[in-house]
């Protein structure tokens, strides 16, 4: 590709983001196609000969884009909705141009530079401890693993060495995300090893239980290794007790990992701050702006008020990668697996810049707002009924059926392709689970599909 044929592709490709961001409506929010069609519609083997550039971008149209589902569209409510905004993808667009690599400071000052700059910026707009130490993973899922090994690392200095004690415990809540347990078992501690604490009324981890099930490992001679409190279930949006759990894990000398990736970014606005009482006595926490503060997939900020026990747990300096030691000169390799780094920090910077942290509290006071109004018309109907608290912009809630007529209302919904809701079980019953996430969901939306949801319930009740 030419400088002059990239050029003319770049525009239409910016051409055609623009008017995606404008109407991307036009296209139904599910894909429309069966397992295995868009792998039938292409070519068996890879092209011997390189292709003009106006094919690959007819192939897109005509091929990809029937089988997307379109996260950036105003009706997607399943999962955790979220929005890749305008200034996070030009930001995605030169980082993608430079295509650095941050695993040392001095092979791209930028990198880390950044990335220390916004996470910095980050706690200061969430209130979060000025002096944690922050790196950026691309999940939290990764982010969580990390926490686990550093646990590890410091209930078990031997493990690096060794590996994984079998007598070591984590803990965690029955509504916690399954990273959790994938993380524990990528490590070596084993889903054996990870124990569930039953969950109150209102879906949040237990202080009592989780005391009572750290005391009786003890007995046993087994030693707790970390606690992982939730900040924002993935099911309900509940929020954990931290501030007793973190009393709980300081009293015992134990980890505490806390999952924010959902509701961290709602602390931006500071009405919202209580969500994250207690953190500041975490060991680590993990936060998603690609969630909730409107930044393209992938970026996950991961922070920790130990880093000499993360750095111990990970730093391995092969002599091919050695660099001068000056103190200023972060090697983000040293704390953690990955060894390549992207430049993350470049599209959150651009969203951050463009927004103002006030922007941003804005959209997401709103996005709350939206479904809380949901909440009150359900809470006001008859043959609806609310089955968790709605503290953020996820509402969980079902038609007083059966599970299977409430599977139903989620298809029917589903198949007009205007909007995607996924559903859940809470206390053995299938849910309803509405979130709103997307810059360009309005009222309207809301509105609509509430409409769709009370229509194909009536048709139930005939």
């Amino acid at each position: 590709m030419t400088p002059a044929q990239f050029r003319q592709c770049g525009h239409q490709a910016i051409d055609w983001v623009a008017d995606y961001l404008a109407n991307p409506q036009r296209y139904p929010v599910l894909a429309r196609v069966e397992p295995g069609e868009l792998t039938d519609a292409l070519p068996a083997r890879g092209p011997e000969q390189g292709e003009p550039p106006e094919c690959l971008l007819a192939d897109f149209e005509r091929l990809i884009l029937p089988a997307v589902t379109h996260w950036n569209h105003p009706g997607f409510m399943a999962f955790f909705a979220n929005s890749g905004s305008a200034p996070g993808i030009l930001g995605e667009l030169l980082a993608s141009a430079l295509n650095l690599n941050g695993m040392l400071w001095k092979s791209s000052p930028a990198v880390v530079e950044l990335e220390q700059v916004t996470l910095r910026w980050l706690r200061q707009w969430t209130g979060l401890p000025e002096d944690w130490f922050g790196q950026i993973f691309d999940t939290a899922s990764v982010a969580s693993m990390h926490a686990l090994a550093a646990a590890r690392e410091a209930a078990d200095p031997n493990s690096r060495a060794k590996g994984t004690a079998s007598d070591l415990v984590v803990y965690t809540s029955e509504q916690a995300h399954s990273s959790i347990e994938k993380g524990a078992i990528a490590i070596g501690i084993g889903q054996e090893r990870v124990r569930k604490v039953p969950v109150d009324a209102e879906f949040r981890l237990r202080p009592d239980a989780l005391a009572e099930m750290i005391d009786r490992d003890v007995a046993a001679g087994l030693r707790p290794c970390a606690v992982a409190a939730t900040v924002g279930t993935t099911a309900t949006t509940s929020v954990d007790p931290v501030p007793a759990i973190a009393e709980i894990c300081r009293a015992r000398n134990i980890w505490l990992h806390v999952d924010a990736a959902y509701a961290g970014s709602a602390a931006v606005a500071e009405e919202f701050r209580w969500a994250l009482a207690g953190c500041e006595h975490a060991d680590s926490m993990v936060t998603n702006p690609h969630k909730w503060m409107f930044t393209p997939v992938d970026c996950s900020a991961f922070y920790t008020s130990r880093p000499d026990v993360l750095r111990r747990a990970f730093s391995l300096v092969p002599d091919y990668l050695a660099t001068a030691e000056d103190p200023r000169a972060v090697n983000l390799m040293d704390y953690g697996v990955p060894l390549g780094r992207r430049f993350r920090a470049l599209k959150l910077w651009f969203v951050m810049r463009s927004y103002g942290r006030e922007g941003i509290a804005g959209l997401i006071r709103e996005q709350i707002r939206v479904v809380q109004s949901l909440a009150a018309k359900i809470d006001a109907h008859p043959r609806f009924e609310r089955t968790a608290p709605t503290p953020f912009s996820t509402v969980c809630f079902r038609y007083q059926g059966t599970d299977d007529e409430n599977r139903q209302i989620q298809e029917r919904v589903n198949e007009t392709g205007e909007f995607f809701i996924s559903g859940t079980k809470l206390h053995g019953r299938f849910t309803l689970r509405l979130a709103i996430g997307n810059m360009a969901t309005t009222q309207l939306h809301v509105d609509r599909v509430w409409d769709l949801i009370q229509a194909e319930a009536a048709k139930l009740a005939r």
